[in-house]
């Protein structure tokens, strides 16, 4: 099984990218790839843009890897209450070759923030429009106040509650394979 994981950020010290990691890591038998966005960094989309010079190699690339995976690992950075201009602008990008940017991939969707809102506002716009690109959001799940509940010398959740609920989450996400199956 093939997890592919990632934070919908580009900060290289993204919190949304090591709680996406150690999501991925609790999925017993997988292999997990951990993608950096940085690495699809594409001109700001624009319809002359595709026109002119067509969809760069990286939207391909970035839309190849979600091909690949079995099981999708999304952790959404909230930017001004929104997605992060850099995930914005690749989603764009991939949507262009196929509006199923997804591919009906099983997600769990995750969202952080340092303050208490864990990034809700974005999380669920991200669920709420998964189904229109062909995402099969199988749990979703906010970790509020990153810092006082993420121990990052351990790598670990360090509140028992969360700890719960993504095992739940990472289950309701597995277990969509084994339906399939």
């Amino acid at each position: 099984m093939k997890v592919i994981a990632f934070a919908a950020s580009n900060s290289l010290t993204s919190i949304n990218k090591t709680l996406a990691t150690y999501a991925a890591n609790q999925v017993k038998d997988a292999s997990v790839e951990v993608l950096d966005l940085n690495h699809y960094e594409m001109p700001i989309y624009s319809p002359e843009r595709e026109e002119n010079s067509g969809i760069p190699e990286q939207a391909h690339q970035f839309r190849q890897q979600i091909g690949d995976a079995d099981l999708l690992i999304v952790s959404f950075a909230e930017h001004n209450g929104s997605y992060s201009a850099a995930f914005k602008n690749i989603f764009d990008w991939a949507s262009r070759i196929d509006m199923e940017v997804w591919q009906g991939k099983p997600i769990l969707m995750l969202a952080t923030s340092p303050g208490p809102g864990g990034a809700q506002n974005v999380l669920k716009a991200a669920v709420t429009s998964a189904p229109y690109f062909d995402g099969q959001v199988k749990a979703s799940m906010s970790v509020p106040s990153f810092y006082d509940n993420f121990d990052q010398e351990s790598n670990t959740l360090s509140d028992a509650d969360l700890r719960n609920e993504l095992a739940k989450a990472i289950t309701s996400l597995t277990d969509s394979l084994t339906v399939k199956s």
